[in-house]
């Protein structure tokens, strides 16, 4: 008997909805088979057999379930499966541990099945409601040729007008932002979206990503701020020679990123991650960077951070895939800390949301002038950022924070 485990799909859950089941309690299946459609904070996944046999559901639709946790079991007869929580799962090594006994929710069965009365497509709950949203029908979801129609695969075809191209094909899930970042994309935020006859507006899909995380961070996270004015005057005076020495750009950005990673060894519990009362450390600092390039904000991670040449030469291809919508998948997955960036000029402060699955967000506001008087009663100038830290106050205490901003500065300047 082989189970089939939930996999780690995006590091800013902790757990996800079994949208469906595509393949009944008990039937066979064969490697390479889908068996079942898990919804995360970003987009919904389907999960395959990797070995043929019969399918044995664990978890019901509708339910939780966590990264680790056993979602089904394949056994070569067509026997009753072990109850659920028969055997608590392992998990992998950056699975929380949640384990298979994730609590049920409320949740009302989302899958309606396939319409066995006309062979028509399976269509989850989810994509029902979508469809009678916005007015889509069931001849128009059956000519997609789709096996499962989804949620996003209706949003996709409501918007895909002469202007908007041909919807999607089936298993493409456009990029937005690391499950918990985005204000949109340049074809669901534009003016397509905007009723103004009616007055409203249509949430785009990473716009409704970004409502959910927001949602999750202040329902669930405790969160709590600190900010620190830096003098960044004789840091940005540095990288124009530092860009020379590593070929590649360097500004505040890179050189942020590389002196919270060496923060790492010092203060673990800033990369860690919430599971009840005790926190999961991370083995190595993964930075994500927020990147609004005007047509969405993204979060992609740096995942190698060994030298200031790796980092830069990661966001400077990272700028160019927010400016060509060109992300991949493991690009926006896997971090344990952000850098939030806030460039606009006339920004002085701000504060971030704690992504959900991990404990702080670095903010760094765009330099700012600033007349300071000098001891002998001369007025100099110099060049300020405010740099703000916030965080989950279960882990972390404003006593910590202060020291983790000193010794930011430190690092910086």
């Amino acid at each position: 008997m082989a189970d089939i485990r939930v996999p780690k799909l995006n590091n800013n859950d902790t757990e996800y909805l079994v949208v469906e089941w595509l393949v009944e309690d008990g039937k066979p299946v064969q490697a390479g088979d889908p068996v079942a459609v898990l919804e995360t904070s970003k987009a919904a996944d389907e999960l395959e057999a990797a070995e043929p046999g019969h399918l044995h559901h664990v978890a019901a639709a509708g339910t939780w379930v966590a990264p680790g946790a056993v979602l089904a079991r394949i056994a070569p007869e067509a026997a009753p499966a072990p109850p659920a929580g028969a055997d608590t799962p392992s998990g992998g090594a950056d699975a929380p541990a949640t384990g298979a006994d994730a609590p049920a929710t409320d949740a009302p069965a989302l899958f309606g099945g396939a319409d066995a009365s006309t062979g028509g497509p399976v269509v989850t709950d989810p994509a029902r409601a979508r469809m009678a949203e916005l007015g889509v029908t069931s001849a128009q979801v059956a000519a997609l040729g789709l096996s499962v129609v989804r949620r996003a695969d209706v949003e996709r075809l409501a918007g895909s007008g002469p202007d908007n191209g041909p919807a999607a094909p089936a298993g493409t899930v456009s990029g937005p932002a690391d499950g918990a970042s985005g204000q949109g994309d340049a074809t669901a935020s534009g003016a397509t979206d905007l009723d103004t006859t009616a007055g409203t507006h249509r949430l785009s899909r990473v716009q409704r990503a970004v409502a959910r995380a927001v949602t999750t961070s202040h329902g669930t996270i405790p969160a709590a701020y600190t900010v620190v004015k830096f003098d960044v005057g004789p840091l940005l005076a540095r990288t124009r020679g530092l860009s020379r020495e590593v070929r590649r750009p360097v500004g505040l950005a890179e050189l942020t990123v590389q002196a919270v990673a060496a923060l790492h060894p010092a203060f673990p519990l800033f990369f860690a991650s919430v599971d009840g009362d005790r926190a999961v450390l991370a083995r190595a600092p993964r930075v994500g960077v927020t990147f609004d390039m005007g047509e969405g904000l993204y979060v992609p991670v740096v995942h190698d951070t060994g030298s200031l040449r790796e980092i830069a030469d990661t966001l400077m291809r990272y700028r160019l895939a927010a400016t060509e919508g060109g992300f991949r998948e493991r690009d926006l997955t896997g971090a344990n800390i952000a850098v939030t960036l806030h460039t606009d000029a006339d920004v002085t402060l701000a504060i971030p949301f704690v992504f959900p699955g991990t404990v702080c967000a670095l903010a760094v506001t765009s330099p700012q002038p600033e007349l300071v008087l000098g001891e002998d009663g001369t007025v100099t100038a110099r060049t300020v950022a405010n740099i703000g830290l916030a965080y989950d106050h279960r882990l972390i205490n404003g006593r910590d924070a202060a020291l983790f901003l000193a010794a930011l500065r430190t690092e910086l300047c």
